[in-house]
C-alpha cells in the first residue's frame, strides 16, 4: 500500500467548480487544495501488480520514493477491498502531508498485533478524534457517517471534515475513471511541483503545459498504460491550448527519425496560422514576416534528438510550395546519396516561431527528403537521417515502436517518443536523482496529447519490448509474484469479456486472486478457509456473465467478475464440507445444481442457494471419498457417489439407477466414462468397470497401492511409482515425487502432463507417450493448459517458487 502514492504522484489530474456544504458521499471529503488525489480500487491487487512490474520496482531505489515511503508507512496496515482516496498536500514548510478516506469496515485499520503501537482519544476543535501511533508514524482519524477519515496532522483532519465539498466537475472527473482500473490519479499543477517536465526539452514544463492532469493507470507486468485528459483553467496561459481550434494530424516524424536516435517530438495542426496565433498569445511571440510561406503548408513540426545534436523537421502538405519559400537559401554545401544539403540563413527562426516546443537556434543547414524538410547544424546528423530513411532503418521500421503505436492514436497534437537512455534521464530529472536504472528492455516509451474541445486526451505508455520467439520453443511469458506462498496450483478460468483465459489462485493466507493472462492481478479477496479442489464457473443469471463457484471447509462462495460476493452467497455451514463443490448442468440450459458433500451426506442446491426439492438421497453408508460426479450416457443422467467400498449410481432425484453386482475396495480416484462404461480403480491398483446394467469387471494394470488414474472416453492414463502408462505404452520416468497426471484435449489432440515436485520438472507428452520437444521445463505443481489469448499458441500455468506463478507459451 505504501508504494502506491509514489508511483501515482508521477502522473495525473483535471478540473473543478463549486459545491454545497452537506457531505453525503465519500468523495465529498476530498479537497481542491490537494496537489494530488489518488483513487485506489482493491489495494491488495494493486500492490501485487506494483511488485510484479520491474520498472516500478527499480524506482524504489530513488531518494524521493524512500522519503515518501517513510511518510506513508502507516498506510500498509489498511485492509479493504473498497475504494481508497489519498490526497497529498504540501504544508508551509514544503513537507508532505496526506489524508486518507474510505468506507468504514471491520478490521479496516488493524494494528493490534503490532508490538510498537499506541491508540489514544483526543478532543480537538469540539471533535473526538483518535491518534494512532505505529513505530515513528502518526495518523489522526475520525468516523463520520460510516466513513473513515484520516490525516497526518490534526489541522488537516479538521480541514478535510470542514472544508467545502470538492467541485462538481472535479467530482465528475474522478467518478469517470474506468471501473476496471485499480488506480486513478488527479494532479493539480497549480499545487504540485514534483513533476517538472514530461519531454526531452525541459523548457516544456508541465506547469506551463496545463493546469490539471487526470490519468487512469493500468499496471501490467511488462507495461504501464496511462489514459486520461488534461485541461487548463485559462485558455490563454497554457501551452496545451495552443492547439485550440486545430485538428490533430497523423504524426509522421517516426518515418524520418533514425532508429538509433534518443527520441523525437512531433506537434501537428491542420492550420498553422491558427496554431501560431494561439501560441503567440500564450508565449508573446514575434509575428512571422519574411518566412510566412515556409509554414503555410506545414501540418507537422518536430525535433529529432541524438546525443547533443538536434534536427528540426517540417512535414509539408505541398513540398513544391514549401520549396518556393526557401528560394533565398539555395547554396548547396554537399550532396549525400542524391540529396542536396543546403545552407540556411536564419537558424534562430524556429525558436522565435515555435518556442518552447522548439528552442534550437543553430539550424544553419537543411535538406529535403520527400515531404520532409530537415534542418540542423551537424552535417553528419543530416547524413545519418538521410541514410536511415533510404535504408528503412527509422523508428517506424522497428517492432518496439509499432507496439507503442498499437496503444496510441494515429493523430495527436503532441507526440513525444523516447528510448531507454532518455527515459532514464527523464526519471532522474523528475525524481531529482541520478540513479543508473536498468531500462535496456524499455526501448520505446511515449506520451501523446490529442486536443479536443477545450481539453486534450492524454495517453502514455512505458513498456518492455517483446523477446523474439522461435518456432517449436517453450518461452516463459510471465512471472507473477505474490506477497505470500501459494496454497494451491494455479487454475485457468474463462473471461467472458475477452473470450480469453484468466488465472485464479489462492495463497496460504486464504487470499484468492484473479490474474489476467498478461500477469496483471485483477483483484485479491480474503476467504474464510482454503478452496477445496477446482473452482467451477456458472452463468447464474443466464446473461453470458460468468461467476466463480467453489467450496471452502465451511462456506460455499459465488463471486462475480470483480470478486464481489453474489447474493445470497456465501452460504455458511456448521458441519464441515469434505469434498470440492460439484456443479451439474444436466441439459446445458444453465439450470445448475450445486452439490455439497459433508461426510456421508450430499446436499443439492440450485443456483440461488436453495435446497432442491425432489432430490431424495439421504446419506451413504460411509464417508464419500470423491466429490459427486455426473455422467450422461445416451439420454440418461447418472449421478455417482463413491465411498471406500460402495458405488452409488443414481438418477437426478437421488434414486438408484444402477446397482453394481459386485463391490470393491475403491480408491479415491474419480469415476470416468471409459469405453462406454463407468471406470475407476481399486485400492490395489486394478481397473474396475461397470456397465449400465450393473455388470462389473476388473483388470490388472500392474499398479501399486499408491497410484493415479485418469481417462478420456478412449484414452487411459495411469501413474504408478515412476511408470507413466498412456494407452498401451509405458514411459519410464526418473524416480521422484510426481503429481497426479492430467489429460488435456485441445484442438483434437490429447496431451498428458505430470510434474516431478522433487526435481521441479514439468513433463508434457502426446497420446503416444512421446515427450514433446523442449520438455521438461521448470515448474513445481500440476499445470493447467489452454490457449489463453487470441494467438494460435497454447499456454500453460504452473507454480514456480513458493510464491510465484509461471506462464509458459508453447510455440
Amino acid at each position: 500500500m505504501k508504494k502506491i502514492c509514489f508511483y501515482t504522484i508521477i502522473i495525473t489530474l483535471f478540473f473543478g467548480c463549486d459545491s454545497s456544504t452537506k457531505k453525503t458521499k465519500i468523495i465529498d471529503y476530498l479537497n481542491d487544495e490537494a496537489s494530488t488525489i489518488i483513487k485506489i480500487k482493491n489495494v491488495g491487487s494493486l500492490n501485487g501488480n506494483i511488485n510484479n512490474n520491474p520498472f516500478l520496482q527499480q524506482l524504489e531505489t530513488s531518494i524521493s520514493y524512500q522519503k515518501l515511503s517513510q511518510k506513508l508507512d502507516v498506510l500498509q496496515y489498511f485492509e479493504t477491498e473498497d475504494d481508497i482516496y489519498i490526497s497529498l498536500f504540501k504544508d508551509n514548510q514544503d513537507s508532505l502531508q496526506f489524508s486518507i478516506i474510505t468506507k468504514l469496515k471491520a478490521n479496516l485499520f488493524n494494528i493490534d498485533s503490532l508490538p510498537n503501537h499506541s491508540i489514544e482519544t483526543l478532543k480537538y476543535q469540539s471533535k473526538t478524534i483518535t491518534k494512532t501511533s505505529v513505530e515513528n508514524t502518526v495518523l489522526f482519524s475520525i468516523i463520520k457517517d460510516s466513513v473513515f477519515i484520516g490525516a497526518t496532522n490534526k489541522d488537516l483532519l479538521n480541514n478535510t471534515i470542514e472544508s467545502p465539498k470538492i467541485h462538481p466537475q472535479l467530482e465528475s472527473l474522478i467518478n469517470s475513471s474506468n471501473d476496471e482500473n485499480q488506480l486513478s490519479v488527479l494532479i493539480n499543477k497549480k499545487k504540485d511541483s514534483d513533476v517538472r517536465s514530461l519531454f526531452i526539452n525541459p523548457d516544456i514544463t508541465t506547469k506551463n503545459l496545463t493546469d490539471y492532469l487526470f490519468f487512469d493507470v493500468d499496471i501490467n507486468q511488462n507495461e504501464i498504460l496511462l489514459n486520461g485528459v488534461t485541461r487548463s483553467s485559462d485558455s490563454t496561459k497554457n501551452l496545451i491550448d495552443a492547439f485550440r481550434n486545430t485538428i490533430p494530424q497523423e504524426n509522421r516524424l517516426a518515418q524520418i527519425t533514425p532508429a538509433n536516435s534518443d527520441g523525437f517530438l512531433s506537434i501537428t495542426f491542420n492550420d498553422f496560422n491558427t496554431f501560431h496565433n494561439n501560441l503567440s498569445t500564450i508565449q508573446k511571440l514575434d509575428s512571422i514576416t519574411a518566412y510566412n510561406l515556409l509554414f503555410d503548408n506545414i501540418i507537422e513540426a518536430g525535433v529529432i534528438y541524438q546525443n547533443n545534436d538536434q534536427a528540426i523537421v517540417l512535414n509539408s502538405l505541398d513540398i513544391y510550395l514549401t520549396k518556393d519559400a526557401l528560394l533565398n537559401d539555395q547554396d548547396i554545401i554537399d550532396t549525400y546519396r542524391g540529396i542536396d544539403v543546403l545552407s540556411f540563413s536564419n537558424p534562430e527562426l524556429f525558436n522565435q516561431v515555435l518556442k518552447p516546443f522548439i528552442n534550437y537556434t543553430k539550424a544553419n543547414k537543411y535538406c529535403i527528403v520527400d515531404n520532409f524538410i530537415v534542418f540542423s547544424d551537424n552535417m553528419d546528423f543530416l547524413q545519418s537521417i538521410i541514410a536511415s530513411y533510404k535504408n528503412q532503418t527509422t523508428y517506424n521500421s522497428r517492432n518496439h515502436y509499432n507496439l507503442l503505436q498499437e496503444k496510441f492514436s494515429d493523430e495527436a497534437s503532441i507526440l513525444s517518443v523516447v528510448n531507454s537512455n532518455t527515459l532514464e534521464a527523464l526519471l532522474n530529472r523528475n525524481l531529482k536523482d541520478s540513479i543508473n536504472y536498468k531500462l535496456d528492455n524499455y526501448q520505446t516509451s511515449g506520451i501523446q496529447f490529442i486536443y479536443d474541445s477545450n481539453f486534450a486526451h492524454v495517453n502514455a505508455v512505458i513498456q518492455k519490448g517483446k523477446t523474439r520467439i522461435y518456432e517449436n520453443s517453450i518461452s516463459e511469458s510471465s512471472v507473477i509474484k505474490l506477497k505470500a506462498d501459494l496454497l494451491n496450483k494455479p487454475q485457468l478460468v474463462s473471461n467472458h469479456i475477452t473470450n480469453e483465459k484468466d488465472i485464479v489462485v489462492q495463497d496460504i493466507n486464504n487470499n484468492l486472486y484473479l490474474i489476467s493472462n498478461s500477469g496483471k492481478i485483477l483483484w485479491k479477496k480474503q476467504l474464510q478457509g482454503a478452496v477445496l479442489g477446482r473452482i467451477e464457473q456458472i452463468d447464474m443469471f443466464k446473461n453470458g456473465r460468468l461467476q466463480l463457484a467453489f467450496a471452502t471447509p465451511n462456506r460455499i462462495y459465488v463471486l462475480d467478475r470483480n470478486g464481489k460476493d453474489v447474493s445470497p452467497f456465501p452460504l455458511k455451514f456448521s458441519d464441515a464440507i469434505t469434498q470440492p463443490l460439484s456443479v451439474f448442468d444436466y441439459d446445458n440450459n444453465r439450470k445448475y445444481r450445486l452439490l455439497v458433500t459433508q461426510g456421508k451426506e450430499v446436499l443439492m442446491l440450485d443456483a440461488k442457494g436453495k435446497t432442491v426439492k425432489g432430490f431424495n438421497f439421504k446419506q451413504a453408508t460411509d464417508n464419500i471419498v470423491h466429490q459427486p460426479q455426473h455422467i450422461r450416457i445416451g439420454r440418461k443422467d447418472y449421478l455417482l457417489f463413491k465411498t471406500s467400498n460402495k458405488l452409488y449410481i443414481l438418477d437426478r432425484t437421488g434414486k438408484t439407477r444402477v446397482t453394481p453386482k459386485n463391490n470393491f475396495n475403491y480408491s479415491s480416484e474419480a469415476m470416468y466414462l471409459y469405453n462406454g462404461n463407468f471406470a475407476t480403480s481399486t485400492t490395489d491398483g486394478k481397473l474396475v468397470t461397470i456397465d449400465t446394467k450393473g455388470n462389473t469387471a476388473s483388470k490388472e494394470l500392474s499398479l501399486t497401492n499408491s497410484h493415479d488414474l485418469v481417462t478420456t472416453s478412449k484414452t487411459l492414463v495411469a501413474l504408478s511409482e515412476n511408470k507413466l502408462r498412456i494407452k498401451q505404452k509405458t514411459y519410464e520416468l526418473d524416480y521422484g515425487n510426481y503429481s497426479e497426471p492430467e489429460i488435456f484435449y485441445i484442438n483434437d489432440k490429447i496431451y498428458v502432463t505430470v510434474t516431478d515436485i522433487q526435481t521441479q520438472k514439468v513433463y508434457l507428452f502426446d497420446s503416444n507417450a512421446k515427450l514433446l520437444s523442449n520438455f521438461p521445463v521448470y515448474g513445481t505443481s500440476q499445470i493447467d493448459m489452454a490457449n489463453i489469448d487470441k494467438d494460435n499458441n497454447l499456454e500453460f500455468v504452473t507454480k514456480g517458487e513458493s510464491d510465484t506463478i509461471l506462464i509458459y507459451q508453447i510455440n
